[in-house]
């Protein structure tokens, strides 16, 4: 849904309406505002329709929970305990993103054993949370331009195991890794024993297939892994100045009904569905 806006409301339904028709088995949005009443009644919305939904949310630089200051870890699990509790009343079963530190948020120096350390304890409280609520989270490693702390798979493998949690996952994002990694399928396969959700995404964020990523190696990797999960096309457009401006989008990348069209299809295709 982020293709459409970062807040889904009422006039948003027909959106999921239309993807319920098209083919879709689910829906997956953004929690950053909202309450429980507002995803209660989404939730009911999309269950009527017989669809999954997963969610994706961040934390801010004031919500750090890599940071020295025990405030702003606080601030971070606070933050993640509010995402597990709206993703609960939407009937969600995944949260994914770079959920271990703040989006966009630099400390100008390469990572520290304490930073990703810090993170590691932080979401071990929040995996205790969500398994109350039958959660995934599924943090993801980002590409160099929107964080420092984790952007390979070999990275944020041992984040998995550091944290060592039923309910903490991974999440693989094929527009990421086309930056970061030096093989899609190497790095499937890296992060294979631990990969709970996918992300779809072409290299420029537009329509799955149209782009530079290696999609053979992506889902011949996936079959071979046995991969049963999510596969979550993840597109942007500059529909919403304000999301657009902060993720960096200055134009749209592909029309929004080729994108959920033709990138479902692209899907089937290559998973031979």
């Amino acid at each position: 849904m982020l293709l459409w806006t970062n807040h889904v409301t009422e006039e948003h339904y027909p959106i999921i309406d239309t993807l319920k028709e098209t083919g879709y088995d689910g829906i997956e949005l953004y929690i950053g505002d909202g309450d429980l009443k507002h995803y209660k009644k989404l939730g009911d919305h999309v269950s009527k329709l017989d669809l999954g939904v997963t969610v994706v949310t961040g934390l801010a630089p004031s919500e750090n929970i890599t940071s020295e200051d025990p405030k702003l870890r606080q601030a971070g699990l606070d933050r993640l305990k509010w995402a597990i509790d709206n993703a609960q009343a939407l009937n969600a079963d995944i949260i994914c993103g770079p959920i271990h530190s703040p989006f966009a948020f630099f400390s100008r120096q390469p990572p520290t054993q304490d930073e990703r350390k810090r993170s590691a304890e932080m979401l071990r409280k929040a995996a205790d949370y969500a398994a109350q609520a039958d959660i995934m989270l599924c943090p993801e490693a980002l590409n160099r331009f929107e964080c420092y702390l984790y952007n390979t798979m070999t990275e944020l493998k041992t984040l998995v195991e550091a944290v060592n949690h039923p309910n903490l996952g991974a999440m693989y994002d094929t527009h990421h890794s086309n930056i970061e990694e030096k093989s899609q399928s190497g790095a499937i396969k890296t992060i294979a024993p631990y990969l709970k959700h996918f992300h779809i995404s072409e290299n420029d964020r537009g329509t799955p297939g149209s782009g530079q990523v290696l999609w053979s190696q992506v889902f011949s990797a996936l079959k071979e892994i046995n991969y049963d999960g999510w596969l979550t096309i993840e597109a942007f457009s500059t529909i919403i100045p304000e999301f657009a401006n902060a993720i960096n989008v200055w134009r749209d990348y592909s029309p929004s009904k080729e994108i959920y069209t033709k990138g479902l299809q692209f899907i089937k295709d290559g998973m031979d569905l």
